[in-house]
Formats: structure tokens, sequence, C-alpha cells
């Protein structure tokens, strides 16, 4: 007889979502089980009840194995595998990656760089916890040039819909005779938390790019193509090695 699982951990197991992002669509009752809506927490037997999402029947991964990748994600795509709008989706851009993998985290739609996808849950997991310790370093590119207040604001802790982040490390990369780009490295990511934190301080935010996650770097990778991880990168992204 096959072991029941949580709806949102089949989701995981078949490669299809993160069990955070099942748990959120089951919560807009987007997922039916034998043809009914199903309820958060629901546990369903593989092989026997029928998972639909999208219209779509949700079966197991063929492949056993893990995938682990970095996607270059251009602007104007957005970080799901399917858009309701019918925007672009990154889900476009990895097809060739021969089974289906799940961004790991957000990169909103104006904001361009090294995205995580994968097909392992507990990774996928572990990333987005919210007390992980892997930093997120983006290149920010701002209209002015920030004063000295204005950099120690965007460092400092800030309200952001009641939730008070983490500080954020600040550094000037380079000043032109119009813009100045600087690099914020977080340990957490809230919405939009950039953009926000920049327009509480008066800076427009003209470009923002994600270059890396902790040691895994985007470095030269073409914008709109990806490349598979390390075993090494991987190990490091589990917790398994301190550096890559």
């Amino acid at each position: 007889m096959n072991e029941q699982v949580r709806l949102a951990k089949y989701f995981t197991d078949c490669g299809v979502l993160s069990r955070r992002a099942a748990e959120e669509e089951i919560k807009k009752g987007r997922v039916k089980v034998n043809g009914t809506v199903a309820e958060l927490g629901q546990k369903i037997t593989p092989g026997v009840d029928v998972v639909e999402y999208g219209g779509k029947r949700i079966m197991p991964s063929r492949q056993s194995g893990k995938v682990y990748i970095m996607l270059h994600k251009p602007r104007g795509f957005v970080t799901t595998m399917s858009d309701e709008k019918g925007r672009p989706t990154v889900a476009e851009l990895v097809r060739s990656v021969g089974t289906r993998v799940y961004p790991v985290g957000r990169l909103d739609m104006d904001s361009s760089g090294l995205l995580l996808m994968t097909n392992d849950g507990e990774l996928a997991n572990r990333l987005t916890h919210p007390r992980h310790d892997i930093p997120k370093i983006y290149h920010v590119t701002v209209a002015g040039h920030p004063t000295t207040a204005q950099m120690t604001g965007l460092g400092s802790p800030a309200d952001l819909d009641g939730y008070i982040t983490q500080p954020i490390r600040v550094r000037k990369l380079a000043q032109g005779e119009h813009e100045t780009m600087l690099e914020m490295t977080l340990y957490e990511g809230r919405n939009r938390q950039i953009r926000r934190i920049c327009e509480m301080q008066g800076l427009r935010v003209k470009q923002l790019v994600r270059v890396a996650v902790g040691e895994v770097l985007l470095g030269e990778l073409p914008e709109g193509k990806y490349a598979r991880l390390s075993a090494s990168q991987i190990a490091y992204l589990k917790g398994e090695r301190d550096h890559v």
C-alpha cells in the first residue's frame, strides 16, 4: 500500500513547486484532488489520488536525480513557472533542462541576475528559510549620488509592512556623473526589499542585478542562459562545505 504524503510535499517530490509555493497555491484554491478543491494540510496517496494544478495532472518526475542550475534571469521575466497574465516566465528559459525545476525564492520582473532553480525541495526550503545564513549580493544602480545620511539609511533596519528588516551591508562600487552603483548584501529577501528601502531614502533604482548567492557567482553567464551547478557549489549551498 502506498504511503500517504502531504499534498504540498507531493508538489515538491514531483519537481513542480517548492513546498511553500504549493501551500500558497492550495490556499488560493488552485489545486484539486480527485476533482475537488484541495485543502491546506491535506494528505494524498501518490499513484492513487489524482492531483491537478492549472488544469494539468501532476505526476511524479520520471527522473530520480536532483537537478541544480543557475539562471541569468533577464528583466521582463517573472519568477514563476506559469503566469495568468501571460507574461514571460523563467520556465521558458529552462525548458531544455530535461526535467521540471522551479525557482528558489524570487527576483522581481524588473530585476535581473542570478536565480537558482532546482527540483530539490529540501534545498529550496533551506535557502528560503528566514534563518539561512547565505547572503545574496546585488549591484544596484541609483540615480544621482547618495548622501552619507542616505547610505546610513540604506544599511539600517527598516519597517516594511510591520516587519523590521535586518541591517544591509552597503558600499559604493562606482560613481558616474548622474548615477552611482552600490553593492548591497542581504541575508533575507522581503518582497521588493531593495527597491522599497531605496525609495524610503529618496533614491530611484535604475538597475538591479543579483550577482551572487553566497559563494555562487553569476560571473560571465550570458543573460537568458543557465548553467548546472558544480558538486562543490551544491555542497556549499547545502551547508556541507564552508566555501565553494
